[in-house]
């Protein structure tokens, strides 16, 4: 039960961040609650020792804090900020929490140059049959980074410590 916990919460939370994200331009405040407060469910069910538990506690207070600096100067909107922390409770500290901070750049890059491209070509975008949310033609709004912490989750996850310690535990 705990194995298929850790399997579908944190991609299913972060497909959520994603999804509204991209739609509506905001995280819910309870998709990064919810990450939150099951890591702190299910990490002691997992095999998790204390050490290992305080130092995903110590991995997103410094994601947080510093997300917060990037928010403080508007670089980052709140809600990306407080699912990226909520993220990093996942991780840990350690390479994995580093691999998915890397990911989640190069992905929101990715993005910005998308985003940057539709708003170029707006004229030509809007009467096509593509169905793409009004807001993203907005040139003073941000760009949906919930979508680039989700892909990065979703390509980094599989080799976290906390996934592959529970699949060694089905096997």
């Amino acid at each position: 039960m705990v194995e298929a916990a850790i399997f579908v919460i944190l991609p299913l939370c972060l497909a959520m961040a994603a999804f509204t994200d991209i739609l509506t331009m905001k995280i819910p405040n309870r998709v990064s609650v919810v990450l939150a407060l099951s890591f702190f469910a299910i990490a002691p069910f997992s095999g998790m020792d204390l050490a290992t538990f305080g130092w995903s506690v110590a991995a997103a207070a410094a994601v947080f804090a510093g997300c917060f600096a990037l928010f403080a100067f508007n670089v980052m909107g709140g809600g990306d900020a407080k699912i990226l922390s909520a993220a990093a409770l996942w991780y840990g500290f350690n390479i994995d929490l580093v691999a998915f901070l890397t990911m989640t750049g190069i992905f929101g890059g990715g993005l910005a140059v998308i985003i940057l491209f539709i708003r170029a070509n707006q004229d030509i975008l809007l009467v096509t049959p593509i169905p793409i949310p009004m807001h993203f033609f907005k040139q003073r709004a941000g760009i949906p980074y919930g979508v680039a912490i989700g892909a990065a989750a979703f390509v980094t996850f599989p080799d976290s410590q906390i996934f592959v310690q529970a699949l060694e535990r089905l096997n």
